[in-house]
């Protein structure tokens, strides 16, 4: 009887404790939406459960989204072989597997924030909004407030906020509109946004300004299926993205995002829609503030209803909250290593979390697991966690370990997606709105200027031409004659001529008198 069943991935055979066969273990399709957890110490074999599932999703139509940390699990889109691998036939063997194992490659498509190894991944800066972007460049609470503001004042005037260049035009702007835009929505400090555009250019040094822009990614293109019917493995190229973990754990977070916000309610369908894996999930918890938590938990709590499965992969049960610890029904739990108290705590907490085995201690098996081991329990019937079993994970079908840059190449070419993200279009937004207006108040404050200093330059000449008129007119009275030389004008001139006329005048009166006086008295004279 074979160990392949319908509706069900087969993940390996439990063990009883005189280590002989007890039976398979599977995760039901039907409760894969209730999201999970793969925990364990590095190099315990979580990538290869990782890739075990993904496969096996895939196999069922599911369409499964991952983040390769190491490049290990970029081997899914290859077929496996045995060669030099003996070790996988001796497994299969040991479990039951061996007649129905074989080698088989998985659709896949590779993505790349960088667009270096695979397809870019590109958002807008509106669509991850200033939540998760003041989380990204870790902003104080004074300074997520501005962010908040300059989205506000963006969506009120219009405008595109699609790269990093619209961001930090828009917050220029606004330092110089910071009274007006203070009066209005209370104070905006140019300090505080000076101190994001700082950060805003530490993001961009880091990458952050391949992330944003267009085309945007298309979560359609994310839950695509093959033509034989199998689901496309999305395969996030993250080797470089973690060294920018803020920006690996905010990407992750966004798109989860996105898809709750996208995706209709289907209620429990008898198959995930999609299957998201979040590697190296203590990134996203790290230091978060306490509302990025309860987003996260909300979302997880709530996607589910919209299809989608949620799979935590983490070193330690501990990374992950209670709150989202207790949404995660189906685990797979590798070694872990008790050396110091927080691991001896990790090592009860996952014991604790598992429905007890009467047969063995699950705390004392946590760390006894030999590697490609591991403590699974999944949801049955009516949603019930099944008691956790020591299993022994069965082989993957892909290519154990990571490909070759020729073959990635090929591979990428071969894409359904090529060519539809691979150049990147700017089209207006911000930057070219705001840049224009500026350019327009420049030209207006140049001609204003300038028709003012027309203005001073007209007054100027008509102030000398009229100074220029009072001096022709003054030196053509000061050339009247010697008389206004000498009696100092017209005024003076007249008055001088009046005396002068009535002397004469006297004078003549005064002749005529003594002559006719003198002739009067000749006349008594001579008789």
């Amino acid at each position: 009887m074979g160990v392949l069943k319908d509706a069900e991935i087969f993940l390996g055979a439990s063990r009883r404790p005189d280590d002989s066969l007890k039976e398979g273990e599977y995760l039901s399709l039907r409760y894969a939406n209730r999201h999970g957890l793969v925990t364990g110490a590095t190099g315990t074999g979580k990538t290869v459960s990782l890739q075990i599932l993904a496969e096996g999703f895939s196999a069922a139509g599911v369409p499964v989204f991952a983040a390769d940390i190491k490049g290990d699990l970029s081997g899914i889109a290859l077929k496996g072989s045995a060669e030099g691998k003996e070790f996988l036939a001796g497994r299969a063997e040991k479990i039951g597997f061996a007649e129905e194992y074989e080698f088989r490659e998985s659709p896949a498509i590779f993505w790349d924030l960088f667009g270096v190894e695979g397809h870019p991944v590109r958002t807008t800066v509106s669509e991850i909004g200033p939540l998760l972007l003041a989380r990204l460049m870790d902003l104080t609470d004074v300074q997520e407030g501005v962010l908040n503001i300059a989205f506000k004042i963006a969506d009120e005037e219009g405008l595109l906020l699609l790269d990093l260049k619209d961001l930090q035009s828009l917050l220029a702007n606004i330092a110089e509109r910071s009274k007006e835009i203070s009066g209005q929505y209370g104070n905006v400090s140019k300090s505080s946004v000076g101190a994001i555009q700082r950060q805003l250019l530490v993001l961009e040094q880091q990458g952050g300004e391949n992330f944003f822009g267009e085309p945007a990614l298309d979560i359609r293109d994310l839950m695509r299926t093959s033509r034989d019917g199998r689901g496309l493995v999305s395969v996030l190229a993250a080797d470089r993205l973690m060294q920018a973990p803020r920006l690996y754990a905010t990407f992750l977070l966004w798109l989860l995002s996105e898809l709750f916000e996208e995706l209709p309610e289907v209620g429990d369908p008898d198959r995930p829609r999609l299957v998201f894996f979040f590697d190296e999930a203590h990134l996203l918890f790290d230091e978060a503030p306490k509302a990025l938590v309860d987003k996260v938990e909300q979302v997880v709590k709530l996607i589910r209803s919209k299809g989608v499965g949620v799979y935590f992969v983490t070193q330690n049960p501990l990374d992950v909250p209670e709150g989202v610890l207790a949404q995660l029904g189906n685990r797979v739990q590798h070694a872990l290593r008790a050396y110091t108290p927080r691991e001896a705590k990790a090592v009860k907490t996952a014991a604790e979390t598992f429905r007890p085995n009467p047969e063995f201690d699950a705390a004392e098996a946590i760390t006894n697991l030999g590697v490609g081991e591991a403590l699974v329990s999944t949801l049955a019937e009516k949603g019930i966690p099944s008691m956790v079993e020591r299993t022994l994970i069965r082989p993957p079908s892909g290519q154990l370990g990571p490909i070759t840059p020729e073959e990635r190449k090929k591979l990428i070419e071969a894409s359904p997606v090529y060519g539809q993200y691979d150049r990147a279009v700017d089209r207006e937004s911000a930057f070219e709105i705001l840049k224009e207006r500026a350019e327009q108040r420049a030209a207006a404050e140049a001609q204003a200027a300038e028709a003012e200093a027309e203005e001073e330059a007209r007054e100027k000449a008509e102030s000398a031409a009229s100074r220029s008129t009072r001096s022709r007119r003054s030196s053509s009275d000061e050339g009247g004659g010697w008389l206004d030389g000498l009696f100092g004008g017209n005024g003076r001139r007249q008055g001088v001529l009046e005396t002068a006329a009535k002397q004469v005048a006297r004078t003549v009166a005064a002749d005529i008198s003594r002559r006719l006086v003198r002739g009067m008295l000749g006349g008594v004279k001579r008789r």
